[in-house]
């Protein structure tokens, strides 16, 4: 498919999917027990994955956006494009169509108060590669944002180089480049990929690094994750995510070579911390923080709150929460604005039960912050931080 050659703010690549996902009104024991008929509502149909969820949002937000995920010939390929035309016909113009390949499904088990269940096909997602991202889908962009390499198989095996070949190359053109994880099955060939290798190789070329804690728990420390779960019996484990992990997760992954590391913490809200080193922010591309706010974002360490809405789903909360960080990044503000931006795009997504109808402009969001809207209350024992009440973040002020 030929480009526009409309300019873009930023481009989203990696991974897309179609979303099925059923009504359930009240939580189901045992749901799925074989031979159990179980009575729910009508199905939501939606694309999903991180070009989907990320980009769609960045786009609702009002920047100019470029989606590039690898779909099939197939019907449910056409579904990915027909929906994304219906926000706007250019959307589908960077995707990539693979004659005779089947496109990525999901199905989103969903009920309420209980974290979510996926079943899922990868698809074509398991063949992008870096030659599907040509020199001129990125020309007049100024953020490459790639999500979901554990859900591609080319990005994660042979130790990632194909990942590492992607994101230099991107780097290369001058782009400030994003990255966002999920976490694998751990008994499948991503689950037992050396992604501390992979991580290493990738993240030297990576400027701002989104994961989520239990992401990056699994990956950097596999027998922390395992004695958790462990105690938990579940993977849900937010609740062993206390700021002094959190950081020893954090520097690592500094000491790799990012300028910027977020981990996301789910109802918790978002924690950050950033390079010590102001030249790195030098060197972050055509989103370097302006002058005048650059050494704002120079050795901080900072955690915010998520604000108080009423729960409809939670399905690409993550997803929509990068997008708040990558269009104040694009915009050029603070650290702190584009924190309490991200947690602020994420609670209008939980607001309602898919990904991202619930995504207002970026004008309806900034007034709705500025008009008091009250956050959560911290989880964490947060001994010598203190809190910004004008900027609605806690800090701790490194030495």
């Amino acid at each position: 498919m030929v480009l526009s050659g409309r300019g873009v703010d930023v481009v989203v690549a990696g991974h897309i999917c179609i979303d099925v996902i059923p009504a359930i009104q009240e939580k189901k024991e045992a749901m799925l027990t074989p031979g159990k008929l179980i009575d729910i509502g009508p199905a939501l149909i939606s694309t999903g994955g991180a070009v989907s969820n990320t980009g769609l949002a960045l786009h609702r937000l009002g920047l100019k956006t470029r989606l590039m995920g690898k779909i099939g010939d197939d019907l449910f390929g056409n579904a990915v494009l027909k929906a994304l035309e219906e926000y706007n016909e250019e959307l589908s113009e960077g995707m990539i169509v693979a004659s005779g390949e089947h496109t990525s499904y999901t199905l989103v088990i969903s009920p309420p108060n209980v974290d979510r269940i996926f079943l899922h096909c990868t698809g074509a997602n398991d063949t992008f590669s870096a030659d599907d991202v040509k020199e001129d889908s990125l020309k007049d962009a100024r953020l490459f944002h790639f999500g979901y390499p554990p859900l591609m198989k080319r990005m994660y095996e042979d130790s990632g180089t194909e990942l590492e070949c992607l994101l230099s190359a991107v780097k290369e053109q001058g782009l400030t480049v994003s990255l966002d994880l999920a976490k694998p099955d751990p008994e499948s060939p991503a689950g037992h990929a050396d992604w501390r290798t992979i991580l290493r190789k990738a993240i030297a070329h990576v400027d701002v690094f989104l994961p989520s804690f239990e992401e990056i728990l699994f990956m950097l420390r596999p027998e922390i994750y395992e004695k958790f779960t462990n105690v938990q019996q579940t993977n849900v484990l937010l609740s062993f995510a206390n700021v002094q992990l959190l950081s020893l997760l954090t520097d690592e992954l500094i000491e790799m070579g990012a300028a910027v590391v977020g981990l996301k913490l789910g109802e918790h809200g978002l924690y950050l911390k950033t390079s010590r080193n102001s030249a790195r922010f030098q060197t972050m591309g055509f989103c370097s923080p302006p002058a005048d706010k650059v050494e704002g974002w120079v050795n901080r360490e900072l955690l915010v709150p998520c604000f108080q809405v009423r729960t409809a789903g939670t399905t690409g909360a993550g997803d929509c929460t990068i997008a708040g960080f990558l269009a104040a990044l694009l915009k050029g503000l603070t650290v702190e604005e584009a924190l309490i931006s991200a947690v602020g795009v994420g609670a209008f997504n939980v607001e309602k039960a898919d990904a991202v109808s619930g995504i207002p402009s970026w004008d309806m969001l900034r007034a709705r912050i500025s008009n008091g809207w009250l956050q959560q209350e911290i989880r964490f024992e947060l001994f010598g931080w203190r809190y910004q009440e004008h900027l609605q973040v806690w800090s701790h002020d490194n030495p």
